[in-house]
């Protein structure tokens, strides 16, 4: 039999086991990871705070200027920082009916429809490019990606947009903007990213790819399809060029492009003209108020959609 030495048994109190308290606890952090002090929070505070006021103080001065009146602008000799007493007649004439109502409601209807037929052909799109296998989806992916890089220009886009009788039409401004590259590829990377065994096994109940992408990944991309919807109806709501190139009917004129006029002080809509002339109505408070109405439902919709922006946006841009 092998002798067998007892080695020695090293003290449990020896100074290799026993780690000082606190001081090997974990291991260091980066610089960039470490809990700043006193100074960086301030200096983040101070940073944040100057970066609110630069962008909540023109907002402020639009804001209490179109609510100001007429003597009140002509006191402040221009746009108004401090309100002394508010009035919405600029708004209520405005909404009288007139032509900038009938721009803010064609602008609506633009967005509404424009956002759902985008979207529709961007899911269908991102969906079938995202199923690797697919009939040629590789080819597909690469023709998309290079119109990202290169384009036919204005012209050509023009004379095919007029050669489809598209002109003077409100398709015009949908279908030259109806889809973006990039938004299919947010979409295709998050799509890519819910597990194939899932899809599988719907596949083997029986689903076919509609009933799938409707009842499966659509719920499950939530977060992406918040964030994709927003930039489509962002997009459509503050588009003016399309109008401006395509339409020549001044009725049929979107709201950004009403509010182009105004403050160029190309054309004052239809009663207005005549209220600011004689005084009733402050030109500068028009203008302001039209701004405000183009800003609101982005500025209502974002606070929304603003807690999916982290998963829907950096998901579908890195998995894939």
């Amino acid at each position: 039999m092998t002798a067998v030495i007892d080695q020695p048994v090293e003290p449990a109190t020896s100074a290799k086991s026993v780690r000082p308290p606190g001081r090997w606890a974990a291991p260091p952090r980066p610089t960039w990871e470490e809990e700043p002090g006193k100074v960086g929070l301030a200096g983040k505070g101070l940073v944040l705070t100057i970066a609110c006021l630069a962008i909540l103080f023109p907002l402020w001065i639009v804001l209490v200027t179109s609510l100001s009146s007429r003597k009140t602008i002509d006191q402040a000799g221009g746009l108004v920082m401090v309100p002394k007493g508010i009035t919405f007649v600029a708004y209520k004439e405005l909404l009288s009916g007139g032509q900038v109502t009938r721009a803010a409601i064609i602008s609506v209807l633009i967005t509404v429809v424009g956002t759902l037929f985008s979207m529709a052909v961007s899911v269908l799109c991102a969906y079938g490019l995202s199923r690797i296998g697919s009939l040629g989806h590789r080819w597909i992916l690469m023709m998309m990606l290079a119109t990202m890089f290169f384009s036919a220009g204005l012209i050509p886009t023009y004379l095919l947009v007029q050669s489809l009788g598209l002109t003077d039409s409100y398709l015009a401004l949908i279908l030259p903007s109806a889809l973006s590259v990039f938004n299919i590829l947010v979409l295709r990377g998050f799509f890519m990213g819910i597990s194939q065994e899932l899809i599988d096994s719907a596949r083997i109940d029986g689903a076919g790819d509609f009933r799938i992408l409707w009842v499966i990944v659509m719920p499950l991309s939530r977060a992406v399809l918040a964030v994709i919807t927003l930039f489509y109806a962002v997009g459509y709501w503050s588009a003016w060029f399309n109008a401006s190139l395509y339409l020549n009917d001044q009725d049929m004129m979107p709201l950004q492009n009403v509010m182009i006029q105004l403050v160029q002080k190309q054309e004052a809509p239809v009663g207005l003209g005549q209220a600011i002339k004689t005084g009733e109505l402050s030109g500068l408070a028009v203008q302001m108020a039209v701004m405000v109405m183009a800003l609101l439902p982005v500025a209502v919709l974002s606070p929304f959609v603003q807690r999916h922006f982290k998963k829907g946006m950096l998901t579908g841009a890195v998995k894939g």
